[in-house]
């Protein structure tokens, strides 16, 4: 059995269709209630959780392999993994963000820059050699320009309608993001055979 924990929501919809597509018997999860674990004829066994926990359940070995976002995995210390596979969906970018006359001041102090993503803030402007103050904001973070308490932002950018909407516009492009299917590394070594299979079934290659 492989044991996959899944990020609930908008991923763990996308992921199912993309296993219902390698011919994975996805029903059981497809036509879910409020189940927390299920596990189907294909001796698949899907944990869904929130994304930070997918990694606390594959640094435990919980699970075997975690369906996440570029941007958890980018964000969080853990990085014991094997990064198998890109699966090309939740498609987006991180970008530095503010008011277009952002790009053109000449800032006498440190810059300000709010963010939910503080590790990925600091890594990309320590790569700049520029010594920016990083604020931690959980909620809307393009807040932080409209009430002064930061210069720019760094966050996640899909259709940049949001940040239009506030004023706002994309400085800098840091990276890009989509979801990611990695493996717990001792699972790997026991499992490699079960897994493999697995990730070529979603990238659609024939299996002998």
């Amino acid at each position: 059995m492989i044991k996959i924990a899944v990020t609930k929501g908008r991923i763990e919809k996308q992921v199912c269709h993309l296993l219902l597509e390698a011919g994975y018997d996805m029903h059981p999860l497809l036509n879910k209630d409020r189940e927390l674990l299920i596990t189907t004829q294909d001796d698949l066994q899907f944990i869904f959780a929130k994304a930070n926990d997918v990694l606390t359940f594959l640094e435990h070995g919980i699970v075997d392999i975690g369906f996440v976002g570029k941007d958890t995995l980018d964000e969080s210390e853990f990085n014991d993994y094997y990064n198998l596979l890109d699966l090309k969906i939740g498609q987006c970018y991180f970008a530095v963000a503010s008011y277009p006359q952002y790009k053109y001041t000449q800032f006498n102090r440190r810059k300000r820059i709010a963010s939910k993503y503080t590790t990925i803030a600091k890594r990309y402007f320590q790569s700049k050699l520029e010594d920016v103050e990083i604020i931690k904001l959980e909620g809307s973070v393009e807040l932080g320009p409209i009430v002064g308490i930061a210069d720019a932002i760094v966050d996640i950018v899909e259709t940049g309608s949001t940040l239009k909407a506030n004023g706002l516009e994309v400085i800098e492009k840091i990276s890009d993001v989509s979801t990611r299917c990695v493996c717990n590394k001792v699972s790997f070594k026991f499992k490699k055979e079960e897994i493999l299979t697995l990730v070529k079934r979603l990238k659609g290659e024939t299996i002998c």
